[in-house]
């Protein structure tokens, strides 16, 4: 059988074939031992998932602090009503609604980083005995821009009968002892999320605190005296 001979053409395209497949594999080998970019590639994996985490983690602590915050706000300004009024040692204390008015004024400057009455609002209640020993909010006053009425009750609400048990949760209700209040308040707050990831935007924080009046007060109404807080207007600004 003849010996079969390839063109000079064909032979020199197999050799440029099998050198650069050499030189793929001398740097395919080069590159397996090179370990200098490990870390960077490393962290681009782990970037995405670890930068979520933090965001995360910031979005559950921001929240976790809006709790707090309208939790102490709460008690703060049921607290201050509890305790406002004028200061006649002689007679019954009255209470005025420019008492409540800056009462809700120091409720905005405690809750001017979280907005609290741009989206949320405060509701004070005067809860007393009536005159057959029932329970019944003698008067209310609301602020907020957040549309939301009392969930415990409104103005007038147990004036007559004993009907109305109290105000608070079902099996934890509040009541007022004869001849004294209790100063009832509701926060509701609808949070704001601090990161893209809005895992808790638009959640509706709500607390409730009540304190006993601190001094003897006249409980027979509560005195007219400028811009009234009513309940049926739903505005962050302060009462006009």
């Amino acid at each position: 059988m003849m010996p079969v001979t390839l063109p000079a053409s064909a032979a020199v395209g197999r050799g440029a074939a099998t050198a650069f497949g050499q030189r793929l594999g001398k740097l395919r080998r080069r590159l397996a031992r090179d370990s200098s970019a490990v870390a960077f590639v490393e962290f681009a994996y782990a970037a995405p998932v670890l930068l979520t985490m933090g965001l995360l983690g910031t979005e559950t602590a921001y929240f976790v602090i809006a709790h707090m915050q309208v939790s102490q706000l709460t008690m703060q300004v049921a607290d201050n009503v509890s305790r406002v009024g004028e200061q006649d040692v002689l007679t019954a204390r009255r209470v005025f609604d420019s008492d409540i008015n800056e009462s809700f004024v120091g409720a905005e400057k405690l809750g001017a980083n979280l907005g609290v009455f741009q989206r949320g609002r405060v509701i004070v209640s005067s809860l007393q005995q009536n005159a057959q020993g029932g329970q019944w909010i003698a008067w209310q006053r609301c602020r907020g821009a957040k549309v939301h009425n009392s969930s415990f009750g409104v103005q007038g609400a147990g004036a007559t009968g004993t009907g109305f048990a109290g105000m608070g949760r079902p099996g934890n209700l509040i009541t007022a002892a004869p001849g004294t209040a209790v100063i009832f308040v509701e926060v509701v707050y609808d949070y704001r999320s601090l990161t893209p990831f809005q895992a808790y935007n638009g959640r509706t924080i709500t607390y409730t605190a009540a304190f006993n009046i601190r001094d003897s007060r006249d409980l027979t109404q509560l005195y007219d005296d400028g811009p009234t807080a009513v309940c049926n207007v739903f505005s962050a600004n302060r009462p006009t």
